[in-house]
């Protein structure tokens, strides 16, 4: 079998309104995302996705398919896809940064590996160490009533775990937790992500304030680039802090564990360039006693069943302390895939077919099709 060509679709999905995502960095009200196929001389054809949202990605539809057709389809097209990890390398060699669309080539691969050996991609990274992935829901950081009824609604969808989003007023971020504290109440697990919006006497002053709402952890409450400064918030806080935007290689995170910097990563399939390096981070994690979550980036279908085979198959994504962002599908007002993914009563339900385990629905992608 080998790679004869790859396509790609760029596509903008709208999310519900009353669940747009408002953090540091602004709203998220709307998705542009670019489907990758990787066609075969077999007939198998396997599924990527590249999340194109500069602001969070630090790509566009138009690079990342600029990227693919220019210097990966060279590289690939006469190639064994089933040669994952070789061909990965090649990619990840090509070209500097853009990750996301590297993960993209990564996941048509293993998908394409999984149908043609008749298996879901979970097996063939070892076997599934849980079935079921637990998962958090995120609730945007709009004002404390608005937050209250997010909380409310993720509660009657059977969440037990949620994290508020902070760094935007000190004020109102209080207010904001104590709403969602006072609905959720004291046995949903609330944590608090402020996507690095703090610096560090900040970060410090408002992780104690927040402690009265009994928060379990602090996500990048301050921005990436020196160790050194997420070191001394944990240092001087009493609850855990989680690395997200600071960890996006195995480099990111040995120097996160040298400085003692983070009490967990927030990984990522995209973030990562690929499930592959992915988990080289969770092992490196794991060996410092450092557990993992899955973090997200909203995605669309193809790359979240990626996101959860990657949890399904990883012993350092440690889902049951820390529960994963797997919830990028419930954010769109429609489905991209023929069979939507089971995400519900705050689990993620492993895809059973082969591959990825997921077929886009062409008549939804050409509506969304730009």
């Amino acid at each position: 079998m080998k790679i004869t060509r790859i396509e790609t679709i760029p596509v903008r999905v709208p999310i519900h309104a009353r669940l747009a995502i408002r953090g540091k960095g602004g709203m998220h009200a709307v998705s542009p995302f670019l489907l990758v196929k990787v066609h075969t001389s077999e007939g198998i054809c396997g599924l990527g996705e590249v999340s194109a949202t500069p602001r969070w990605s630090w790509e566009d539809q138009v690079t990342a398919a600029h990227f693919i057709e220019s210097i990966f389809a060279p590289l690939l097209v006469g190639q064994d896809p089933s040669e994952v990890e070789t061909l990965s390398a090649r990619t990840r060699a090509a070209l500097f940064g853009n990750t996301f669309t590297k993960a993209a080539i990564e996941m048509a691969l293993w998908d394409i590996a999984g149908k043609a050996a008749g298996v879901p991609v979970c097996r063939l990274l070892g076997g599934p160490v849980r079935a079921r992935i637990p998962i958090k829901w995120s609730i945007s950081g709009v004002d404390p009533v608005r937050a209250s009824e997010i909380a409310a609604w993720a509660l009657e969808k059977g969440f037990r775990t949620m994290k508020v989003k902070v760094g935007i007023d000190a004020e109102q971020d209080i207010a904001r937790v104590r709403a969602v504290r006072d609905v959720v109440g004291a046995e949903v697990r609330l944590g608090v992500d402020a996507n690095g919006a703090w610096d560090v006497p900040t970060a410090i002053r408002m992780i104690r304030a927040l402690g009265e709402f009994e928060i379990y952890f602090a996500e990048q409450p301050v921005a990436p680039g020196d160790p050194e400064r997420m070191a001394e918030v944990r240092r001087s806080v009493d609850i855990p802090v989680l690395a997200d935007e600071s960890v996006c290689s195995v480099d990111d995170a040995a120097m996160l564990i040298r400085a003692s910097a983070a009490s967990a990563f927030s990984i990522y399939v995209g973030k990562s360039a690929g499930i592959g390096p992915a988990r080289t981070i969770a092992a490196t994690a794991a060996a410092a006693g450092r557990p993992c979550t899955v973090g997200s980036n909203l995605e669309l279908g193809v790359a979240t069943a990626a996101m959860i085979h990657l949890a399904a198959a990883t012993h350092g994504i440690d889902a049951e302390q820390f529960p994963c962002d797997i919830i990028g599908p419930l954010f769109y007002t429609e489905e991209i895939l023929r069979e939507p993914l089971r995400i519900a009563d705050g689990h993620a339900d492993l895809p059973q077919g082969i591959g990825l385990g997921v077929e886009l629905d062409d008549d939804a992608v050409l509506r969304f099709r730009v």
